[in-house]
């Protein structure tokens, strides 16, 4: 299964991400901000970064910009609470795979993940045709 990292700012939000995934068979790592995901990302290998848009230090965008940059294979999934927050998300369809609106069920999140890790990066699938 995969190791993932999730970014996210709420105690109880990340905490539900966490257990739902790891119930899946993932492992999981959790990072408070944005700043503390960067440092993570440089210090362990992650095959998905799940991160949300607002957070403190640095946000979502920035943070996907920053491990996109770096890890261009490493697919991104973000999640939001703001609508305005979504639709600056979807201006970077090239980095991300998708933006999770919350509140999401424990089983929208978890297929969400699935889906993005069962699919190659946007831009690789034409290489393997």
């Amino acid at each position: 299964m995969a190791h993932i990292l999730i970014a996210e700012d709420e105690e109880a939000v990340s905490s539900f991400v966490s257990r739902a995934l790891q119930l899946r068979g993932h492992t999981t790592e959790v990072a408070a901000d944005g700043g503390a995901a960067a440092d993570a990302l440089s210090k362990d290998h992650f095959d998905l970064l799940l991160t949300d848009i607002v957070m403190p230090v640095m946000d979502g965008i920035s943070l996907a910009l920053k491990a996109s940059a770096t890890y261009p294979d490493m697919p991104i999934l973000m999640m939001t609470g703001f609508a305005h927050e979504k639709q600056r998300a979807h201006n970077l369809e090239a980095l991300i795979h998708d933006v999770i609106s919350k509140p999401f069920s424990l089983d929208e999140i978890c297929d969400a993940v699935d889906n993005v890790l069962g699919h190659a990066p946007p831009d690789q699938s034409a290489l393997r045709a």
